[in-house]
């Protein structure tokens, strides 16, 4: 499994789930769970539809 996400890609995931988790708390809703999606995604480095699509944002694949 190569990384396909860059630096700038999982700096934008991790703050876009924080604000969906956050959201969640603030409406009281499970809903908000659904923000650890990205951020598990950016903490692995490899997004599946970046794959499926041949997209890469890594400025380096390791």
């Amino acid at each position: 499994m190569n990384k396909n996400i860059g630096g700038v890609d999982r700096g934008v995931r991790i703050v876009a789930g924080l604000a969906v988790i956050g959201a969640g708390v603030y409406f009281q809703s499970w809903w908000g769970a659904i923000g650890l999606v990205p951020i598990g995604i950016a903490l692995m480095g490899w997004c599946p539809p970046y794959a499926l699509l041949g997209i890469n944002t890594c400025k380096r694949s390791s």
